[in-house]
């Protein structure tokens, strides 16, 4: 499965990720300071769960309608790195296939899934 982490996203979730046999492509590593929109169509292009903590793009998906292969939001404000990665890990491991074509969100106390 590939995902596209977005700058909000916590380096520590990234690289256990990688370490669980996920390939995640960081925004951070490759362009920096995009834009939302250019975020959500290379996640589109790369046929890409996106991974992100910015409600803007429930924004974008739920009023504006924009096309998305999976977004997965992270609500974790609060918990430490290591914690935020340990919860992102278990839930993916659970969950991954559940994610795609869908707007997830993962919290510390509830993964929501809508199709």
């Amino acid at each position: 499965m590939n995902l596209l982490a977005d700058e909000s996203v916590d380096k520590a979730i990234v690289v256990r990720l990688r370490q669980d046999g996920y390939n995640v492509l960081y925004i951070t590593e490759m362009s920096p300071s995009i834009t939302d929109d250019v975020v959500l169509q290379q996640a589109n292009d790369q046929q890409s769960l996106l991974l992100t903590a910015d409600k803007d793009f429930g924004e974008m998906v739920y009023r504006q309608g924009l096309v998305h292969t999976g977004i997965v939001l992270l609500r974790l404000a609060g918990l430490t790195t290591i914690t935020k990665a340990d919860l992102v890990s278990k839930v993916f491991d659970a969950h991954a296939s559940e994610f795609v074509g869908a707007f997830s969100v993962i919290a510390p106390s509830i993964v929501r899934i809508r199709h």
